[in-house]
C-alpha cells in the first residue's frame, strides 16, 4: 500500500494506492500557493495522514510519492523550481520527513504519469517507453531498460524544454524556442490570438461571443475539426513542431512507443493521424522501423497513482 501525492497549481490531490495501482481512497485540497511552501507543505502532510487513517485494509503504507510540477534534486528530494508553485530551492523532504516516519520520493509530475502509464495502464509491457504531457506546459517522462529517466541532477525528461524553432513567446524557464511554447495549450491559444489579432476570420469568435479570452484548447479542435481555417492552421502548426520533437527523441532514444497524455491528447485520433502522417515525412532512415505513437490511456488520476507506484519502485 502507497501514498500518492499529485502537487499542482491549483489542488494537492491524494490517494491511497494498492500494488495493483488501483485508488482505493482518494482526497483533495486546495493548493492556495500564494500562502508560501510552508503552509502548502504542512496540506501535504494532512492529506498523508488523513489517507493513511483512511486506511481500512489491514495492510501498512509503505512509502509516499509526490510529483511536482517542477525539478527536485533525487538524491535529497529538495525541489530546485517549480515555477507554478513559486517554489525555489525548497527542501520539500527534509520537511515532510521531519513529520511522518515513511519514506519519501519526489520527482517531476510528468514522470510519475509516465510511471502510472507504463506500469498499470500498459501492465509493464514496454522496456523503453517516453509520455508526452501536452497541457499548460508539455512534460515528458521517460521508462529505458524498464528504469525511469531522470538524470544525475533529476532535470532528464524535461521534453518540453528542447529546442526547437523561435517561437512567438518566451517559455516560463527563461528561453526562446521551447518546444512547450509550440504544443501546448498555452501555446495553441496563444497562436490562435495572433492569427485573430492579424485579422484572421474564424468561427471561434462566435462561439466566445468575440471574447478571445475565452478561446481554449478545446474550442480550437471543435473548430478545426468543422473545418475552421483558422483553427486548423493552428491545429496544423502545433502537429508540425510536437512532431520535430518527437522525431529528436526518436533520435535520442529510440523508443518502442510515446505516448500522448494531458489536455490535448482528448483529441485522440484526429490529432493523432495527423501527427503520424507529418512523421513519416520526418523519418531519417525511411525503410527502418520508427516508435509508434499512442494517446495515454491514463487521464486525470495518473498523477496520483504514478506518484504511489513512483515509491513502490525506488522503494
Amino acid at each position: 500500500m502507497y501514498i500518492g501525492i499529485d502537487l499542482g497549481g491549483t489542488n494537492i490531490a491524494g490517494g491511497l494506492v494498492n500494488d495493483l495501482g488501483e485508488i482505493l481512497e482518494k482526497y483533495s485540497v486546495p493548493t492556495d500557493r500564494d500562502r508560501g511552501s510552508d503552509a502548502v507543505i504542512e496540506d501535504i502532510y494532512k492529506v498523508i495522514v488523513h489517507l493513511i487513517e483512511s486506511n481500512r485494509t489491514g495492510k501498512a503504507v509503505k512509502g509516499v510519492g509526490i510529483g511536482i510540477p517542477g525539478i527536485a534534486d533525487p538524491h535529497t528530494g529538495e525541489v530546485l523550481v517549480a515555477v507554478n508553485l513559486l517554489w525555489y530551492n525548497v527542501p520539500l523532504k527534509e520537511k515532510l520527513a521531519a513529520k511522518i516516519d515513511l519514506p519519501i520520493f519526489i520527482d517531476n509530475d510528468a514522470t510519475v504519469a509516465g510511471v502510472a502509464e507504463f506500469q498499470v495502464a500498459q501492465k509493464g509491457q514496454y522496456k523503453d517507453a517516453v509520455i508526452l504531457t501536452l497541457g499548460t506546459g508539455v512534460g515528458g517522462g521517460v521508462l529505458v531498460d524498464g528504469k525511469v529517466v531522470s538524470g544525475h541532477h533529476g532535470i532528464g525528461s524535461e521534453l518540453g524544454h528542447m529546442l526547437i524553432g523561435e517561437g512567438l513567446y518566451t517559455c516560463n524557464c527563461g528561453r526562446n524556442g521551447c518546444l512547450e511554447t509550440f504544443a501546448s495549450s498555452t501555446a495553441i491559444i496563444h497562436y490562435a490570438k495572433h492569427l485573430i489579432a492579424e485579422g484572421k476570420a474564424t468561427s471561434m469568435l462566435d462561439v466566445v461571443n468575440g471574447d478571445m479570452s475565452k478561446i481554449s484548447g478545446e474550442i480550437i479542435f471543435d473548430a478545426a475539426k468543422a473545418g475552421d481555417a483558422v483553427a486548423n492552421a493552428v491545429v496544423n502548426r502545433l502537429v508540425k513542431y510536437l512532431s520535430i520533437g518527437i522525431m529528436n527523441i526518436v533520435c535520442a532514444i529510440d523508443p518502442e512507443v510515446i505516448f500522448l497524455g494531458g489536455g490535448i491528447s482528448m483529441a485522440g485520433d484526429f490529432l493523432l493521424d495527423r501527427i503520424n502522417a507529418q512523421l513519416e515525412d520526418l523519418k531519417y532512415f525511411k525503410a527502418s522501423p520508427c516508435a509508434k505513437v499512442e494517446i495515454a490511456k491514463f487521464k486525470n488520476d495518473a498523477g496520483i497513482i504514478g506518484a504511489a507506484m513512483y515509491a513502490m519502485i525506488q522503494g
